[in-house]
């Protein structure tokens, strides 16, 4: 099934954002190779596709995990989630419908 995961950086991660980062790619490049991301991306803080020193507000990934319980495991191990620039994560089955 397949499962949102959302997460919610705390203020001012930027830094220890672009820091761990190529260690978050790293682990989105896995499921890319298993055939199970769907899509993952960063949501600015403000209205533009490069938002520059005003960083990020979090991030949203699906993909596909055998179960709730599989999908919040492995966000628990994200880099962003063990290293404090997620302020919090969200873990949903997610349905998709369209395209």
């Amino acid at each position: 099934m397949l499962y949102s995961i959302i997460g919610i950086d705390k203020e001012n991660s930027l830094k220890d954002r672009l820091a761990v980062r190529p260690d978050h790619v790293a682990r989105l490049q896995k499921l890319i190779a298993q055939g199970r991301l769907i899509l993952a991306g960063p949501n600015p803080s403000i209205d533009s596709p490069d938002p520059g020193a005003a960083g990020f507000s979090g991030s949203l990934i699906v993909a596909e995990f055998e179960s709730l319980e599989a999908a919040k495991a492995w966000a628990d191990e994200d880099p962003y989630r063990l290293t404090g620039v997620y302020e919090s994560v969200t873990v949903k089955p997610f349905n998709k419908v369209l395209p």
